[in-house]
């Protein structure tokens, strides 16, 4: 089966000088995790005097230490190593997943003049954590290849109705919002010819600073504290949620401080409030929990997936459905904080789905009471 990567290369030059430097900022990210040169040097599967070597390459092409050394204590990155780092981090979560559509795109040209290659699913879901894992599930156990693309919720309906995906997902809020996001799927969603398959719930809220130093514990919060705040795209179901999220609380927008810069993954947005660039964001829980940060929920949402009738019925759909009933993938699920698996792989029609998912929040309701 082939696989495709698409990576970055950190490579500076300094204006009119043909010395150029590749920093490999895994080295640096694994010295800040763990403080040890030797660690860093495991990771990158070369010796720690070549690790070290390359460090002091890096410090002497900029004029400035990248690492500083003590006695006991270890190796620790020096304020400049820690914002190349974090800069590295912010461009991997927003660059990662469009680089594996492209990868993808690349895989899917190809794939037609290659013998014997895998089944192919194409899906069109919105960003983030537990469609990856199902697809390495997919690969690795049962020979089947994901076409994944990252797009909103609208686009991924709107190409199952176009024929350009098999799956598409899509994600409802529970509460008060589920209501007016279901009006705006019904339209694409055919209950003669679609059919709906549970997946997983997952955790949405405010992604903030470790500790919390603004004791931002709600929306409004965030425009009283005057936090900065980092936001998602204009196309991304997030964004719309946190939209809809304002109005429901009667925010004004314009008090927002940042609601116009955005990043284009839940992962971006958190490391973006990690490297101190922000002061809170809002996305799902794993995010902040990847780069250590605290996190304050504020809903549930309901992540499942729709394709048409028919493609139920094909074997590779088939051996989908098992892996998602299975219980590697629901270990893998539970590993992801704020993430559980809901009857994955069951299949419902459209009515029955949304009756189902909807009657949840109320049931809770009435317990409560």
């Amino acid at each position: 089966m082939l696989h495709i990567e698409i990576e970055t290369i950190w490579r500076f030059h300094k204006e009119g000088s043909p010395q150029t430097t590749v920093v490999m900022l895994g080295i640096l990210n694994e010295i800040r995790k763990t403080g040890k040169l030797t660690s860093a040097a495991t990771h990158a599967q070369l010796s720690y005097r070549h690790v070290w070597n390359l460090v002091e390459q890096w410090s002497e092409f900029f004029g400035v230490p990248l690492v500083e050394t003590h006695r006991g204590k270890g190796t620790v990155l020096t304020e400049f190593g820690e914002k190349l780092v974090w800069a590295g981090e912010r461009t991997q979560a927003r660059l990662g997943p469009q680089l594996e559509n492209l990868a993808q795109e690349l895989a899917t040209e190809i794939k037609p003049f290659l013998r014997h290659g895998p089944a192919v699913i194409r899906v069109h879901a919105s960003h983030g954590f537990a469609v990856p894992k199902l697809r390495e599930l997919l690969d690795q156990t049962a020979g089947i290849a994901i076409d994944l693309r990252y797009v909103s919720n609208q686009n991924s309906l709107a190409s199952l109705a176009q024929g350009a995906c098999d799956l598409a997902g899509v994600h409802l809020p529970r509460g008060e919002l589920r209501q007016q996001n279901i009006d705006a799927c019904k339209k694409w969603l055919d209950p003669r010819d679609y059919r709906v398959i549970s997946f997983v719930t997952r955790e949405m809220g405010l992604i903030v600073k470790r500790g919390n130093p603004l004791g931002i514990t709600s929306l409004g919060d965030i425009a009283e504290r005057k936090a900065r705040f980092v936001n998602r795209d204009h196309d991304s179901g997030t964004r719309l949620l946190f939209d809809q999220l304002l109005a429901l609380n009667k925010i004004d927008e314009t008090k927002i401080n940042g609601l116009e810069q955005i990043e284009f993954t839940h992962a971006a947005v958190a490391a973006y409030v990690a490297s101190d660039m922000a002061d809170v964001s809002f996305g799902v829980e794993a995010a902040a929990r990847q780069f250590g940060l605290d996190f304050i929920r504020l809903l549930t949402e309901d992540y499942f997936f729709a394709c048409r009738r028919a493609f139920l019925e094909t074997a590779p759909m088939q051996r989908l459905l098992e892996v998602m009933k299975g219980p590697a993938f629901h270990q893998a699920v539970a590993a992801l904080p704020g993430y559980r698996t809901v009857n994955a792989g069951s299949v419902s029609t459209v009515g029955e789905f949304l009756d189902s998912v909807d009657a949840a929040p109320v049931a809770a309701r009435k317990r409560r009471n």
